[in-house]
């Protein structure tokens, strides 16, 4: 039977596995493969596997009883294995990756942000600063059939909100950082012009939260900051 994989572990780590349950219905009974180094939680796969919310929970859970008690690496929703033997060649095979990997995570969080600003805000900023757009604007207003230059004036709007998104987003990131051991960008979202991950030591997360909430307080009240975590480290492993 094909096996499901929650995360590896060092072979040391407590796997305290009790009171928890696994993906499917009825639940697969959560189980341990071991190599001498490193360890993998494990359970039967269901055959019907989708991304429910009840499994969808039962895979967090488990990954947060381990981050409890040690490093671990989080495997994504829905990754299988052919069966327990495979899986143990891998952590064989791979074994100092998957070691290095997770002395780097030892005590190490993932918190997400994302930050978006009001269109508003944003298009005042440009036609106060761009004397371009400010003409086409006014052009525009005063002549409402004048096609070309309504059209310049939104593609010269849209490569400014575009370079100036860019540009927030990397300042944000980047007074961030000092706060963080490692950082990860992703992709924006249509409402979010950053979308970035952090990695934080446990014991600091504290003082990285408060460096949100004072970067958030900086911007004012046209940006909203989202912070979510701590949360499995997915995007550093």
């Amino acid at each position: 039977m094909p096996t499901y994989i929650y995360a590896i572990t060092a072979a040391d780590h407590p796997l305290r596995l009790d009171g928890l349950s696994g993906v499917g219905e009825p639940a697969a009974d959560l189980r341990t493969v071991k190599t001498r180094d490193l360890g993998a939680v494990v359970s039967d796969t269901p055959a019907d596997l989708r991304a429910k919310r009840r499994d969808l929970v039962a895979h967090q859970s488990v990954l947060e009883r381990l981050m409890a008690d040690g490093a671990a690496l989080p495997m994504r929703f829905g990754l299988v294995g052919p069966d327990d033997e495979q899986v143990r060649a891998a952590l064989d095979q791979g074994k100092d990756s998957y070691t290095a990997r997770l002395a780097e995570l030892d005590g190490r969080l993932e918190y997400n942000l994302k930050v978006s600003r009001e269109e508003e805000s944003l298009l005042r900023e440009i036609l106060t600063q761009s004397a371009e757009a400010r003409r086409l604007s006014e052009y525009t207003r005063e002549n409402p059939g004048a096609q070309n230059e309504k059209m310049a004036l939104g593609e010269l709007v849209s490569q400014e909100v575009q370079a100036r998104q860019e540009a927030m987003a990397k300042d944000v990131a980047q007074t961030l950082a000092s706060a963080a051991e490692r950082v990860s960008e992703g992709e924006p979202t249509k409402t979010h012009f950053l979308n970035v991950s952090f990695l934080v030591r446990r014991d600091e997360a504290a003082a990285f939260s408060q460096a949100v909430h004072e970067e958030a307080e900086r911007r004012g009240e046209d940006y909203t900051f989202s912070l979510n975590g701590p949360l499995p480290p997915y995007s550093f492993v």
